[in-house]
């Protein structure tokens, strides 16, 4: 019997306020364990937790971004459980009246754009950190650092939509987009500034009804995301077609050895005993806030690609890839708009930019070659300065130095060969030196024209115009044959 899988994912994501969402605490990554907290992050008797505006327009902005339906008045809950990294034994959250309900992302998938539903987007504030590394503790310890409480968290809550692994990557990749563009989040799952964990079931193809879900946890990576459902959907065909039933359970991703490992049997939402925080007033969020907050949203992944496809008249491929970030996308219209050739500027950032990148420390926010730079080393090239070649020498000198494109190729002595005259002579020249091979093409050899190109090139140090040169070499090489 043939099975399809039901996905659906809750995606953390920690928003890049400067405080926590309940008091001024440093919500900084990597600092001194236990050293950013205070008696309210850690629910000490007697304090009150103030809300921090910034992460409900964070909130704001990407239920916005996400096509949800935003809540005019919301309330806060305590979500009880008991964890050693967890101090005040509830945490912070929405439950019954969310801020952001409704909404969709969509993704492309063997051409076709599917819609994925989004159930709910809220806020809350994150728990602390179990550190179980042998640098910090001995075997069977683990110490707690709670510097990560209180930091501000938007958990968004997919439909039931996704069926297969690959459609859950998609669905994450467009998401960590998002919330990049909106600059919220920075994305970085490693970190655990998004954090994902993923409820997985299956069903005989063709039914309704949905099969016993499990949970996935501790999935750091977006491919570990793709292998650990892969591997679950498995595991539960597996019992399914040996006649046994499905547990309903939490589990936890081993990515070193590809399996999961049952954590503990899984909760629901009365286990939690919800009820309203009774320290926080409801949430109202006014019709003109909310008119700010859309005004300031910008262009978003899927809207700017169809855009620099139409503008720019490159390939949707290109696209995809420029879009990657904002900060990518922006670098690429600077370029384009510099060297007057959209297609030009596509191919050197997908081509050379992104190796540099890959191989070295920098960012494209970092990046040493400016984009105006970038957009003038294209122009040496079209105009016949420079060649190709000889620009590509030039980029790497620009990025060892800083310096702009014009002022290498002058010190360097780079400029092209176009001077007919004198690429004539060379070609010329090159024929004499080389009787017997100008011979042997002229008696049907063609591969060696190719051989002759080489030896101008090599005669004029790579500087002559590569298209002067065959244009010259035919020309030369036709007046021998009559």
């Amino acid at each position: 019997m043939p099975y399809e899988p039901v996905i659906g994912l809750e995606v953390h994501a920690q928003l890049l306020t400067d405080s926590k969402v309940f008091c001024r605490c440093s919500t900084k990554f990597g600092g001194e364990q236990n050293t950013q907290v205070c008696p309210v992050c850690l629910g000490m008797p007697g304090v009150l937790p103030v809300l921090n505006k910034r992460a409900v327009e964070f909130t704001l902005r990407t239920g916005l971004a996400t096509n949800c339906r935003i809540a005019p008045r919301s309330i806060f809950a305590r979500k009880n459980y008991f964890y050693p990294d967890l101090p005040k034994g509830y945490q912070i959250s929405q439950f019954e009246e969310p801020l952001c309900e409704g909404g969709y992302v969509e993704i492309e998938l063997d051409g076709q754009t599917k819609r994925i539903g989004i159930t709910r987007i809220h806020l809350e504030e994150d728990a602390g950190k179990s550190v179980h590394a042998e640098a910090y503790v001995s075997e069977n310890e683990t110490l707690v650092d709670v510097n990560r409480c209180g930091v501000p968290l938007i958990e968004i809550v997919s439909e039931p939509d996704l069926r297969s692994p690959r459609e859950a990557y998609l669905y994450l990749t467009q998401l960590r987009q998002i919330v990049q563009y909106l600059e919220i989040c920075d994305g970085n799952m490693e970190e655990g500034s998004l954090r994902c964990d993923a409820n997985v079931s299956v069903r005989p193809a063709g039914k309704k009804k949905f099969g016993v879900k499990t949970e996935l946890k501790n999935m750091n990576s977006f491919r570990n995301v793709e292998r650990a459902l892969e591997f679950e959907i498995a595991r539960q065909i597996k019992i399914l077609e040996n006649g046994g039933e499905v547990i309903q359970q939490t589990l936890l991703w081993d990515a070193d050895k590809n399996e999961a490992i049952p954590m503990r049997s899984k909760e629901f939402a009365h286990d939690y005993r919800y009820f309203p925080e009774p320290d926080l007033v409801p949430l109202e969020v006014s019709v003109d806030w909310l008119d700010e907050i859309k005004t300031s949203l910008p262009e978003l992944p899927r809207a700017r690609r169809k855009r620099l496809v139409a503008q720019y008249a490159i390939p949707e491929y290109d696209a995809e890839v420029l879009t990657d970030t904002r900060a990518l996308a922006d670098y690429f219209e600077v370029v384009a708009a510099s060297a007057g050739d959209p297609k030009a500027a596509s191919n050197w950032i997908m081509g050379e930019v992104l190796r540099v990148l890959k191989d070295s420390e920098f960012d494209i926010t970092t990046f040493p070659v400016k984009p105006t730079e970038l957009g003038a080393l294209i122009r040496l090239i079209n105009d016949g300065t420079i060649s190709g070649k000889m620009a590509k020498s030039v980029f790497d000198e620009m990025i060892r130095t800083g310096r702009p494109a014009d002022a290498i190729v002058k010190e360097k002595g780079l400029l092209q060969i176009s001077d007919t005259s004198e690429i004539e002579k060379q070609v010329r020249a090159v024929l004499e030196a080389n009787p017997a091979e100008v011979e042997k093409y002229l008696a049907g050899k063609d591969q060696l024209f190719g051989f002759l190109v080489g030896q101008i090139m090599k005669a004029t140090r790579g500087q002559a115009n590569p298209k002067l040169v065959n244009e010259t070499l035919k020309r030369e090489l036709q007046k021998l044959r009559k």
